[in-house]
């Protein structure tokens, strides 16, 4: 495979393309991470400032007291949306529901380890552990195995 990087004058004019054979997983999950390299996210810090953040430096969002947050290795971010929508809209960049309250980003697990009552540990990149409840369970084992996702 051959990769060609290109100056061009205008940001604006940015783009990747992909040509291939065959749309397998592989370039589904390139395109994904293309995607969500480019896109930003505006959050609150805790010391109230409006800051913008890179969807791909999320760890994991999640929902508490009626707001939701997300995590980079940094900071913490409340964000104005719902965790549903969360999922929803960033599900093509490898965002997955892994608990009542928690979507986490895929491309940043490390890995998974069995807990107690059919349970899971999500151990994520920057050291976290975040549960996989048994609802979520066996559809994590299927993404993280291969093979378990839908994708456009």
């Amino acid at each position: 495979m051959k990769v060609l990087i290109r100056r061009i004058p205008k940001k604006e004019d940015e783009q990747v393309i992909i040509e291939c054979m065959e749309v397998n997983s592989d370039i589904k999950d390139i395109r994904s991470y293309v995607l969500s390299k480019g896109m930003e996210l505006s959050g609150i810090t805790q010391d109230q400032h409006m800051e913008r953040f890179s969807l791909s430096e999320v760890y994991y969002f999640e929902a508490l007291d009626e707001k939701v947050f997300a995590y980079t290795k940094e900071r913490v971010y409340e964000v104005r949306m719902r965790l549903y929508e969360a999922e929803q809209k960033y599900a093509a960049s490898h965002f997955v529901r892994c608990s009542k309250s928690v979507v986490l980003n895929l491309m940043l697990l490390e890995n998974i380890s069995p807990a107690l009552n059919g349970r899971f540990f999500a151990h994520m990149k920057n050291g976290e552990k975040l549960i996989i409840s048994r609802q979520y369970a066996q559809k994590m084992k299927q993404i993280v195995m291969g093979g378990g996702r839908d994708e456009d």
